[in-house]
């Protein structure tokens, strides 16, 4: 999801002028425009192609080392994505997109201290429209690294930001049944869904909650609710063995 949402981000960051003659920057730029085509589309050859020869045509853009970072990082090669991260980086202090992906990255690869810092960054930046973005990453990080207690409050400040943010929800909701919590799991589930809000994890969240309570009744009512709004769902699917005993207070 990460890596998606980079390339659309990217792909809305290159931009071209067909009114101005062609030099090595505005054909950098068409051939980045290219290869981040060729990424989303998974033609890895071809992206690295296009990429390539925008590197050795405008080694100064930072869209290029940014795709170039991504690239590599879909290819395995981490040390070559993380210096094309840190490229794009130096070129554009300031750009919260690329610290917010090169701080997921970071955090993919064991870095989680480094990682926060780009994070908290991110999020203090008053130009940036989606902080509860980084601030979810951040505390996906924090749990990766078995510090739940210290991922709390980023999840906190995700949903105050943007209550409707499904991703933090199921984190937090998620977070608390592992520390034996149900009852604030619950009590995530439901603030949720009272703004009007649906989605089959955070329901499916719900029943574990209650099921962990004890609190059969209840878990049946959100297991309604998902098979009516979700029949088909995968998390439809889980709930006859999620609902045969204590066995839903466990993470899938």
């Amino acid at each position: 999801m990460v890596l998606a949402a980079a390339l659309v981000v990217l792909a809305a960051c290159v931009s071209s002028n067909p009114k101005r003659p062609i030099d090595s920057k505005e054909a950098a730029n068409a051939n980045v425009r290219l290869g981040v085509a060729y990424l989303q589309q998974g033609n890895l050859a071809q992206a690295k192609e296009k990429l390539e020869k925008a590197e050795k045509q405008d080694p100064r853009s930072y869209e290029t080392q940014y795709a170039l970072a991504l690239l590599n990082e879909q290819i395995n090669q981490v040390p070559e994505a993380e210096r094309h991260y840190q490229a794009a980086l130096k070129l554009v202090p300031n750009n919260a997109d690329v610290s917010n992906a090169y701080g997921a990255f970071l955090c993919r690869n064991s870095k989680v201290d480094p990682a926060l810092k780009l994070f908290d960054g991110t999020m203090r930046d008053p130009l940036y429209s989606t902080p509860w973005v980084p601030a979810t990453n951040a505390a996906i990080c924090l749990r990766s690294d078995k510090r739940n207690a210290d991922a709390v409050p980023y999840l906190e400040r995700a949903i105050a930001l943007r209550p409707d943010y499904y991703p933090a929800v199921i984190e937090l909701a998620d977070l608390q049944l592992s520390i034996g919590k149900p009852d604030q799991a619950r009590g995530a589930v439901d603030r949720f869904l009272a703004i009007g809000r649906k989605s089959p994890d955070v329901l499916l969240l719900g029943v574990r909650a209650a099921m962990a309570q004890g609190d059969r009744p209840v878990a049946d009512n959100y297991a309604r609710l998902l098979r009516r709004d979700f029949p088909d769902s995968a998390q439809a699917r889980a709930l006859p063995q999620l609902l045969q005993g204590p066995a839903g207070a466990q993470r899938p």
